[in-house]
């Protein structure tokens, strides 16, 4: 590897082509968190296939804030840009709710997909979400959730990109 510690390659393959190929290689695909460019090239110099970033951690690494839905869409992208300029692991990305509504989610998945993530996963939980694991957590209806999945689906400018709903 060279002395700046990134990678020289240039994958051939999308990088939701790339996330899905790690994911039929390893069962189960460990796919390990990383905060920043430097978490991620040492995730990649230590053998993982995949690498995730959550929206906590961005809250917290990048703005010393909690995960209390107060990042943005360009916040989030900006991030990805900085973690897939520096390594070319497949990069999945917690989008929380989407920034908004489809038009936002659309925006969102054109920007997650030229800025170099493969994979993204989405809540259902309303646009003042709060972290997974707290208290007093409220949920959209099915069909705006539906709404959500179908504008990720329809934006995707990479048929390989790959979305996770959670609910």
């Amino acid at each position: 590897m060279p002395d700046d510690f990134r990678s020289t390659s240039t994958p051939a393959l999308t990088a939701g082509a790339r996330f899905r190929a790690a994911l039929a290689g390893d069962e189960p695909l460990q796919i390990v968190g990383t905060i920043n460019p430097f978490c991620a090239i040492v995730a990649q110099r230590v053998g993982h296939k995949a690498i995730y970033v959550a929206g906590g951690g961005l809250a917290t690494y990048s703005h010393g804030l909690p995960d209390l839905a107060i990042t943005t869409l360009n916040d989030v992208l900006d991030d990805v840009r900085r973690i897939t300029d520096a390594c070319d692991l497949p990069l999945m990305v917690d989008v929380d709710t989407g920034f908004g509504g489809v038009f936002n989610i659309r925006r969102l998945v054109k920007g997650l997909i030229k800025d170099g993530a493969a994979a993204m996963h989405i809540e259902d939980q309303v646009p003042l979400k709060r972290c997974g694991h707290r208290p007093h957590k409220a949920i959209v209806t099915t069909a705006e959730m539906v709404d959500r999945i179908k504008a990720s689906v329809d934006a995707r400018t990479d048929p390989a990109f790959f979305i996770v709903a959670l609910a």
